[in-house]
């Protein structure tokens, strides 16, 4: 791995190097991308079965699928090291087992071994490592192996992790590891444009994360800090279940989903599941969740600033309100009723004094135009 010239040429040297290691007839690594809670896989080496490519465009997995990796991401923070786990193609058990031994029949492979790959404290990605039919069965030996390789990789990875260091910094929320506000911007227009060509529905969930101020000032801004990479990992989770949504934090206790395509009703739907994950959270007092989707009656959406101005007017009802579901720009008129998120996002209130005389620190994004 130190010789490799490129990530990518790093990650297929620990994907060879494993797959000889451990006696296997095929290896793969995967990164989780956190901010569409999915694992994608970077590389496959050795023995590829129909329709797997040793550099994938674009083969991944949601992250909420398998319970064994949103356990280790839901785990982060509490020490220790994730091992690595064996599966075979005849698993019985829960549903996430079937899924998977369903996969190892369908490629002829008898049996893998997952062995998260964790750089700096956070889980990377994981590490796969299958034999064919009629080889024999991993054993804890082989497992624990992995969990060492897993480590190995670790190490190569963040040697070569410098060479994407600015790309990261430019569109990255380092405590998070969600997109950040520039990545947000770039892809809402991107988004916007394709809607204007070709009517594609784009959607926008905008939240905010109710208590953590008060988080902070009791318990330290090391917890506050808890608790926002606590939220971010439920976000990105749910951010899975929308295929190709985009989560980010947009600043201090604001976040963000942005989908392209789902509709309008899947959006909503979970933006609710959203609201009741984070409810039951240690910390906190669950979110503030706004909704605006082209897929809805919000008048024409001719810029990325008139969707964000719309999402924010649900937010901030939805906060007004202490509301425990996401309000939803477009749906609260009705009976030939002006709409009052429409209309809020439109004529947005004037600033107002908060506690002490300090002016209220919301604004609508881009007021001015109606876009």
């Amino acid at each position: 791995m130190a010789a490799a010239p490129t990530p990518l040429e790093s990650v297929e040297a620990a994907a060879e190097g494993a797959r000889r290691a451990l006696g296997a007839a095929f290896a793969a690594v995967s990164v989780w991308e956190r901010e569409r809670g999915r694992l994608r896989v970077l590389v496959n080496a050795g023995e590829l079965a129909p329709g797997e490519e040793r550099f994938p465009g674009d083969e991944s997995y949601p992250v909420h699928a398998f319970p064994e990796i949103a356990g280790v991401l839901q785990e982060e923070g509490a020490g220790g090291s994730p091992r690595a786990w064996v599966e075979t193609a005849d698993a019985p058990g829960q549903e996430a087992h079937r899924r998977r031994a369903a996969g190892l029949r369908r490629r002829g492979r008898g049996c893998c071994v997952v062995a998260p790959i964790v750089l700096h404290g956070r889980a990377w990605g994981e590490l796969y490592v299958a034999r064919p039919v009629g080889a024999p069965v991993f054993g804890r030996a082989d497992a624990e192996f992995a969990t060492v390789l897993a480590a190995v990789t670790a190490s190569g990875i963040a040697q070569t992790e410098r060479l994407e260091e600015v790309r990261r910094l430019a569109f990255t929320d380092p405590l998070t590891g969600l997109a950040n506000r520039r990545a947000v911007d770039a892809r809402l227009d991107e988004a916007v444009e394709r809607h204007q060509l070709d009517g594609v529905v784009v959607s926008l969930v905008v939240c905010d994360l109710n208590g953590l101020k008060q988080v902070n000032d009791t318990l330290g801004h090391a917890v506050g800090d808890r608790l926002l990479e606590r939220f971010a990992s439920v976000l990105s989770l749910c951010g899975a279940m929308l295929p190709g949504a985009l989560a980010a934090r947009l600043g201090g206790d604001e976040f963000c989903l942005l989908t392209v395509g789902p509709e309008a009703d899947e959006v909503v739907r979970v933006a609710g599941e959203l609201c009741r994950r984070a409810g039951e959270l240690e910390l906190g007092e669950g979110v503030a969740c706004g909704v605006a989707s082209t897929g809805d009656p919000i008048g024409p959406v001719g810029s990325a600033r008139r969707l964000f101005r719309l999402a924010d007017a649900a937010q901030y009802r939805a906060k007004g309100a202490r509301s425990a579901e996401p309000v939803v720009a477009g749906r609260e008129g009705g009976r030939g009723r002006p709409d009052p998120v429409v209309r809020m996002a439109d004529r947005p209130p004037a600033p107002t004094a908060g506690p002490g005389g300090a002016v209220e620190r919301r604004r609508f994004r881009g007021r001015g135009g109606s876009g």
